[in-house]
């Protein structure tokens, strides 16, 4: 079976290869943007990218668990390294914006307050420094049970991060919409099905 197969290469692929693939992109986009190849304005342009890829990250996380319910197929031993992927990817983000955009400390504070998609952004990158904090085998044994209701915060991260690019965005724009809207099928989709009792 194709499920079978997918299983079988995935256990074949090591870890550390995600992490080598998916880190690939922060280098380029940062020469590109040193040498011209992100256009007119390549410091925008490259915090939208790092952004965007840190929310496709966030996305592919969240598809692990109803692959695995739905179709069977079982990429859990990667989510630890989308989620830290996710993680760094914004941690750039948000230095770009930091060091290469704002630059003056009296007005990032200001556009955190006063600018309500830098607010939300902020919040996302404040819930997932406990959650990539404790995405290792020690934190999982320490929390116990506690580490699966700490890890939910992911849904909200990542429905945060997708209003923060629908607001950042200028008018009505359907990539921004799009993820949302993926986000909240994948969301829907781990509610438990329900089932009614049906009388005789």
């Amino acid at each position: 079976m194709i499920v079978d197969r997918i299983n079988a290469l995935a256990r074949r692929v090591p870890t550390w290869a995600i992490y080598i693939l998916y880190a690939l992109p922060a280098p380029v986009l940062f020469y590109m943007g040193a040498t011209g190849g992100l256009g007119a304005e390549p410091i925008k342009a490259l915090e939208r990218e790092l952004g965007e890829i840190a929310l496709q990250l966030l996305i592919i996380g969240l598809c692990i668990t109803p692959l695995r319910r739905y179709l069977g197929v079982n990429l859990i031993r990667f989510r630890r390294a989308f989620g830290l992927l996710a993680f760094f990817y914004v941690t750039l983000h948000l230095l770009v914006w930091l060091v290469l955009d704002v630059q003056v400390l009296s007005q990032i504070w200001a556009d955190i307050v006063k600018r309500p998609y830098v607010t939300i952004g902020m919040a996302a990158f404040l819930l997932m420094i406990p959650l990539a904090a404790t995405s290792n085998n020690r934190a999982v044994r320490w929390l116990g049970p506690r580490w699966r209701l700490l890890h939910r915060l992911t849904y909200g991260v990542a429905i945060l991060g997708a209003v923060h690019f629908i607001w950042l965005s200028k008018g009505f724009q359907f990539e921004p919409m799009a993820y949302l809207a993926v986000i909240l099928a994948l969301l829907a989709l781990r509610f438990p099905k329900r089932t009614v009792a049906m009388g005789r």
